[in-house]
């Protein structure tokens, strides 16, 4: 661009010294002015060269661009010398475009200020009176519109800049939040399942070792691989439920019942109230979290007892209630809100609920086990 715009200043220089030089009869004042006004933009260009750089430069550019506005203006009097005026106008397009506003009003005025002092010096009138003044403020104001466009485009491109960090950003925290998505599962899942795992094994290895009980070293073997396929039916569940195809809360919910009647023989009642509306990924895996996790601790701590699943659609929350009565173990101390490896049960859940700002209650009432979750609409 800068190549292009000093092409044109080029070309206009050139255009103006073949048409002062072509005129039988040349003023000295005209061929001093076109001297010093071509010295003038040489400089001007050195100025405006980015490899020279220097404090100050901005100030000798308004030095040169008056001078050239000044000697245009004085010759722009004499005979053959208004094609200078051209020099003048590019002089004040760049005082408007790349000087401060005193500055390049300032520069315009000078030049002004030069024609009409000659004028009255020569008693003379021409064109130049009404003419250059106005060809110098159309000049300034080309400049200054020049300058909006400019810082306009620089603004635009910061902006596009500031856009595509950000988009980097949000891509970032998205990926993280995947990230800590996969590893609640895990924690919620493998963690479980394989300290239960572990438990059983020791156990069965302590028999074998301490009891020589065989039979009793198989059964616990025989609950440990039961405990290995529900780990792995777990894990499943867990991959399908990070993907986007998931089922809606109800089916899910549905599905976990189902699945929990076959494995134990124990009667579950899903009720869902209110108008079902879709809510985020994160919402609905929470709540099918939950709901898990009070199922096994209804098959661990009342088992063959009745569950209840109830979801509810409010109109400032949405929630879920799992209910199992407690029947004999009502007399028994109450179902810790610990799995099997000491912290990843509903205080899991718990957690994970807190990052949907909900809420999550688990108590004995009448002879029932009842564990509530609650999220913000």
């Amino acid at each position: 661009m800068r190549r292009i715009t000093w092409a044109v200043r080029a070309g206009a220089l050139v255009g103006v010294g073949l048409f002062v030089f072509s005129e039988q009869v040349i003023p000295p004042s005209v061929i001093i002015a076109f001297v010093v006004a071509g010295l003038m933009v040489g400089l001007w260009a050195l100025i405006e060269n980015p490899a020279t750089d220097h404090p100050g430069l901005t100030r000798l550019l308004a030095y040169a661009l008056a001078t050239v506005t000044v000697v245009c203006g004085i010759a722009s009097v004499a005979p053959s010398g208004g094609s200078l005026v051209v020099l003048g106008l590019i002089a004040t397009i760049s005082a408007g475009s790349d000087a401060s506003v005193t500055a390049g009003w300032t520069i315009a005025g000078l030049g002004v200020l030069a024609a009409e002092t000659t004028i009255l010096i020569e008693g003379t009138s021409s064109w130049i009176t009404i003419g250059y003044p106005l060809i110098l403020l159309v000049g300034l104001l080309l400049g200054y519109n020049r300058r909006s466009y400019r810082v306009q485009a620089e603004q635009s491109a910061a902006l596009l800049a500031n856009a595509e960090q950000l988009r980097v950003e949000q891509d970032q925290i998205a990926t993280l939040h995947e990230r800590n998505r996969i590893a609640r599962e895990i924690h919620d899942v493998l963690a479980h399942s394989l300290g239960a795992l572990g438990v059983q094994v020791r156990a069965a290895s302590a028999v074998l070792t301490d009891q020589r009980d065989i039979d009793r070293a198989l059964d616990l073997l025989d609950q440990a691989h039961r405990l290995a396929k529900d780990g792995l039916t777990e894990t499943r569940r867990a991959v399908h439920a990070l993907r986007a195809d998931t089922p809606a809360l109800p089916d899910g919910l549905a599905e976990l019942s189902a699945a929990h009647e076959r494995r134990h023989h124990t009667p579950v009642t899903v009720r869902v109230d209110g108008e079902q509306r879709p809510l985020s990924v994160d919402c609905d895996l929470a709540f099918v979290r939950t709901a898990q996790e009070a199922l096994v601790n209804a098959a661990k701590h009342a088992p063959q007892q009745p569950i209840d699943i109830h979801l509810g659609y409010g109109d400032v929350s949405t929630t879920l209630t799992v209910t199992n009565s407690l029947g004999d173990s009502a007399t028994r101390t109450s179902p810790d809100l610990e799995s099997v490896n000491g912290g990843y049960g509903l205080t899991g859940m718990r957690e994970r609920l807190m990052l949907l700002r909900g809420t999550l209650t688990a108590g004995a009432h009448d002879g029932s086990w009842t564990v509530g979750a609650r999220v913000p609409r």
